[in-house]
């Protein structure tokens, strides 16, 4: 993240490439926005925390405020902007205990869409599946892998045809697009999870209901569990790093004066 900025605008093209301009507003121009904000986010152009001006983003669109308010009002339903009152819009920060929620809300709905599912399923809806599983595992970008991996699970659950379902968990999964990509980033964790992609697979596959709620939750939760721990150790690392830093620049606060 040593790349980062410290909000929008981009300060330095030669720190990070500049985000694309939508030079003439249109319908889909929050879209647009919205787009560009999150490849910068999830690139690391913009940290965790970055503010987010409603005025430069606009300047640099080309735009008016009104599409730049609705696109950080989509990022902001998708986890990945933070908009407070009389302090603006931020990049949100990843928590560990968000990450554990997401999964298991996703662990409870997708437990029961896959049950729903599995009666509807068809040879060429297992098809489809079998693929979408097959290329996840061939998938080695660590972000496209994150797509792959959606499409393998919208699939599962697609034969359920409850549109209301699919519509909580598919903003779930958006949500927590940001922390899978923590567990995709590292190489080691791509087999366990293409093992048990494969274990609901065949599950589904010999209309196994109840194996099938069991091993996508387990699959789901294990991920919550291991994303909220490696959070966890992460801000204790960070925190043990900067304490020295914290007594070398500045005398220790008193009691009194902490938060105020």
């Amino acid at each position: 993240m040593n790349d980062a900025t410290d909000g929008f605008p981009l300060e330095s093209a030669s720190r990070a490439p500049l985000l694309p301009t939508a030079h003439t507003p249109r319908a889909s121009t929050p879209r647009v926005i919205a787009e560009a904000l999150r490849a910068a986010i999830i690139d690391g152009t913009l940290a965790p925390g970055a503010p987010l001006r409603q005025d430069a983003i606009a300047r640099h669109f080309s735009v008016s405020a009104i599409p730049v308010r609705e696109a950080l009002r989509q990022l902001e339903s998708e986890g990945w902007v933070k908009v407070e009152m009389n302090k603006g819009a931020t990049v949100a920060r990843l928590t560990p205990d968000e990450a554990r929620e997401i999964y298991e809300i996703r662990s409870a709905l997708e437990s029961l869409a896959i049950a729903l599912a599995i009666p509807n399923h068809t040879a060429a809806t297992l098809a489809e599946a079998a693929a979408l599983c097959s290329a996840a595992e061939r998938e080695p970008d660590p972000a496209l892998y994150v797509t792959r991996n959606e499409a393998f699970h919208t699939c599962l659950y697609a034969p359920a045809n409850r549109p209301q379902l699919a519509e909580m968990i598919s903003s779930l999964h958006r949500r927590g697009e940001r922390y899978l990509r923590l567990k995709f980033g590292l190489p080691e964790y791509k087999g366990a999870s293409d093992a048990e992609h494969a274990e609901i697979l065949a599950a589904v596959e010999r209309k196994d209901i109840a194996a099938a709620q069991a091993l996508v939750s387990a699959h789901l939760l294990g991920t919550g569990e291991f994303v909220h721990r490696f959070l966890t150790e992460r801000a204790q690392a960070e925190a043990a790093e900067a304490a020295p830093r914290r007594r070398r620049g500045r005398p220790a606060r008193t009691p009194s004066t902490i938060g105020s």
